[in-house]
């Protein structure tokens, strides 16, 4: 499902198609969120009775192991829809009120098997990630990502085909979702500064954050956007470009290129681009992270830990997703795990972190 022959650009011009959007359209339209039916929430019951019989640890599940007769059906279509449609959805209805937090984790990690492989999200290794604040700030710590803080996030990628968000606990106030379509805001570029829209397929360099093999480059070099057909994908991380800065082999930002970097942000910030969602606990989120970018608004914590604001997040390769070139954001090291995220780094792997035995 990778190729380096994929050509890196073809002709300028506006991307039609269902993952070219605004948000202002979307408001009232709410066929982006999915709700569990009755009969789809039984089967979660029965597969979640299956895995507590069997003693399986979550690492070692597979889709046989959490079957679903029908809504395994719809959990492929939905990925189809990740990957090929508008790029994201809301799938609501996971009873919280009556699932420990062991058997949500373990629900939704048996829904996220259904589309694809779990991948790593960091250094550690974590496959099942906590977006919780820890009290850190991304802005002054070049070790630190966003999910660990309480801060705003600017809109971003991840580094997997799509990452998933499963709402445990809301904030008090604040961290409402957010998310936009890459392909709107290529378009806007395109149409507004014709003269900066060629850097979208130019390589740029990207701070690893600290989270580097032994040997490897504190940064990696990679170009914006690629083409898989008539399938536009995009990774950004703004925040990342600038801190890779701070490395002595990486160029300066040229003004040409600072001013492509505002403007990406300037248009995902407009009023209209993007869609706000409020989580509601048992809401999951997914978004593609080659046709959306995702951002969260600052919150406020609940003062009794049991309270404060608590995700679950996946990362994952999809069993059918679009074709992207081998060099394209982090590379593929593909290991046999599947392809995407972030590779552990050996002295500080911990990939049971975080898991639920």
């Amino acid at each position: 499902m990778t190729s380096s022959q994929l050509k890196a650009s073809r002709p300028m011009g506006a991307v039609a198609g269902p993952q070219a959007w605004y948000g202002r359209d979307l408001a009232n339209d709410h066929s982006w969120l999915e709700t569990l039916t009755p009969a789809e929430i039984a089967e979660i019951d029965d597969a979640l009775a299956t895995v507590e019989a069997s003693g399986i640890a979550m690492l070692d599940m597979t889709a046989a192991d959490f079957p679903l007769p029908t809504l395994s059906a719809r959990m492929q279509a939905l990925a189809q829809e990740l990957d090929r449609g508008r790029g994201f959805w809301v799938l609501r209805g996971l009873p919280l009120d009556r699932l420990s937090e062991r058997e949500a984790a373990f629900a939704y990690w048996g829904l996220g098997l259904h589309m694809g492989l779990p991948v790593s999200q960091n250094a550690r290794g974590h496959l099942l990630g906590h977006v919780t604040d820890e009290g850190l700030d991304f802005r002054t710590n070049s070790g630190v990502r966003g999910y660990q803080t309480r801060l705003r996030l600017p809109y971003h990628t991840d580094s997997s085909d799509v990452v998933g968000l499963l709402c445990l606990q809301p904030a008090k106030s604040g961290g409402r979702s957010s998310v936009a379509s890459t392909t709107t805001v290529y378009n806007e570029v395109l149409a507004r500064r014709p003269d900066l829209a060629p850097l979208w397929f130019e390589p740029w360099y990207f701070d690893r954050r600290n989270e580097e093999r032994p040997g490897e480059a504190p940064f990696f070099t990679t170009p914006l956007a690629a083409w898989d057909d008539d399938m536009l994908s995009i990774r950004y991380v703004g925040s990342f470009m600038e801190s890779a800065q701070r490395h002595e082999a990486v160029p300066a930002l040229s003004s040409e290129r600072k001013d492509f970097l505002q403007l990406v942000d300037t248009i995902a910030n407009e009023p209209g681009i993007a869609l706000q969602i409020d989580f509601q606990p048992g809401d999951i989120q997914f978004v593609c992270n080659y046709s959306i970018f995702h951002s969260r608004t600052a919150y406020e914590d609940h003062p009794e830990p049991e309270r404060r604001r608590h995700l679950l997040r996946l990362w994952l390769t999809l069993h059918e997703g679009r074709t992207i070139p081998d060099s394209f954001g982090r590379g593929t090291h593909d290991d046999g795990e599947g392809r995407g995220g972030i590779p552990a780094v050996p002295e500080l792997a911990e990939p049971l972190a975080g898991t639920y035995a």
